[in-house]
């Protein structure tokens, strides 16, 4: 059964996870890390500053196995508060690179692999 998107405050809608995507969530300060690092390699990322994070969407399935520090996979029971394709800016949910008309996803080994770099300690930097 397909559920169809719940509309919500703002022109945001609420859309479950682990149908066409599972997302990612980064906390902020390893997320924009972890976007300079994969550069173009990235889909489509959306930005909640609410909770200071970052959410990447991935194929379903596809970090099942994930333990990278400080990140939660939303799968499929799970929802998140999508905003307008186009919204760039605001107080709520809005993208830092918007989603693609084809795809949103990035591959889920190359932002695994990002991450994994951007929450590394930098060198000379005491722990």
């Amino acid at each position: 059964m397909i559920t169809p998107s719940i509309r919500t405050i703002r022109d945001c809608r609420l859309e479950e996870a682990g149908r066409t995507w599972d997302a990612v969530r980064v906390p902020r300060s390893v997320g924009l890390d972890a976007l300079a690092i994969l550069g173009g390699r990235s889909g489509a990322v959306l930005e909640d500053p609410l909770s200071a994070a970052l959410y990447w969407f991935i194929a379903p399935g596809d970090a099942t196995e994930w333990d990278v520090a400080g990140t939660r996979v939303l799968h499929e029971d799970t929802h998140l508060v999508i905003p307008p394709d186009r919204r760039t800016y605001g107080p709520g949910p809005h993208w830092r690179i918007c989603p693609a008309t084809e795809a949103w996803t990035t591959d889920a080994t190359a932002l695994q692999a990002a991450l994994e770099d951007a929450a590394r300690p930098q060198r000379g930097q005491v722990q």
